[in-house]
């Protein structure tokens, strides 16, 4: 299980082959999630975070992130891909932060229980790709230290890069492929091992799971126009993903039109294009371990 916003045209995506798109998103909403790090220290005590369990951490960007914000905790990189922890290494090999950041190949959520106990529990955007999460949810709140925090990225907002109306077919298109998102989601959820029905009402799921809600807050990532080289390339690597997962589902009209723009001629191209922009809401769940 690793975690991503990206989605592919399979419901079992390739994680190792999606690491430098995992990665560059991560890179960019870091800003973002440095915000999150200095909230999460508002509602326990930093110098109590001895252990964090990044679960679903992928390259492990925000694993360095939160060793970063929680210099007294030895923080895990926890994935069951070998290559994308072997990325979470080198990069904390890289920043500094060897002996602090370890990884762990686990298979979740078979492995939740050998995971060891933790001050807090971190898990962006990767509960949903396990299919009990109600249960999933307890078994981690079982691995929490009393006063321990689980920290869940789950909703939000989708991401808009274009004006509504793009000057290529017809407007709207961002929400048609949104449509097609959805759809790709449900079906993967459907898919999973143990999958369970489950209404996506977290602050009920945490409070079931013994854990008592201590809050919940939307931050944004924000990149106006003219978009940086870095923040570009995302965004074509995005669309370009998204031409592949569900161009077959669009109508003809915005097939063409997602052709156009990933088209390096085109003028109106996201290669060229000056009214670029990145615009996402990432919702964070939290709730503390109390007994």
């Amino acid at each position: 299980m690793s975690a991503h916003h990206h989605h592919d045209d399979s419901t079992h995506p390739d994680w190792s082959e999606m690491a430098t798109l995992l990665e560059r998103q991560a890179e960019i909403e870091s800003p973002l999630y440095a915000e999150v790090a200095d909230w999460l220290g508002t509602l326990v005590p930093a110098a109590g975070i001895r252990r964090i369990l990044d679960v679903g951490s992928g390259p492990g960007v925000l694993t360095s992130l939160l060793a970063e914000a929680f210099p007294a905790a030895e923080t895990v990189a926890v994935d069951s891909s070998a290559p994308l922890l072997e990325r979470a290494r080198a990069r904390a090999e890289a920043r500094g932060l060897r002996g602090r950041v370890t990884t762990l190949l686990a298979e979740l959520p078979d492995a939740i229980g050998e995971l060891g106990k933790a001050d807090l529990i971190w898990a962006g955007n990767s509960l949903h790709h396990i299919g009990d999460q109600r249960a999933a949810l307890a078994a981690f709140a079982e691995r929490l230290r009393p006063g321990g925090l689980m920290v869940l990225i789950e909703g939000g907002l989708p991401g808009r890069h274009l004006p509504s109306n793009q000057g290529i077919g017809r407007p709207g298109l961002e929400a048609r492929l949104d449509a097609l998102s959805a759809e790709w989601f449900g079906r993967m959820r459907a898919e999973l091992p143990d999958a369970k029905e489950e209404i996506d009402d977290w602050r009920e799921l945490l409070s079931s799971a013994g854990l008592t809600p201590a809050g919940t807050r939307t931050f944004l990532a924000d990149a106006p126009a003219p978009v940086p080289p870095v923040v570009r390339e995302q965004i074509v690597a995005h669309y370009e993903r998204q031409r592949t997962a569900y161009g077959e589902g669009l109508a003809d009209d915005d097939r063409t039109a997602l052709d156009r723009l990933l088209d390096p001629s085109e003028p109106l191209s996201l290669h060229r294009r000056d009214d670029l922009f990145r615009l996402a809401a990432r919702t964070v769940h939290t709730a503390v371990r109390t007994r």
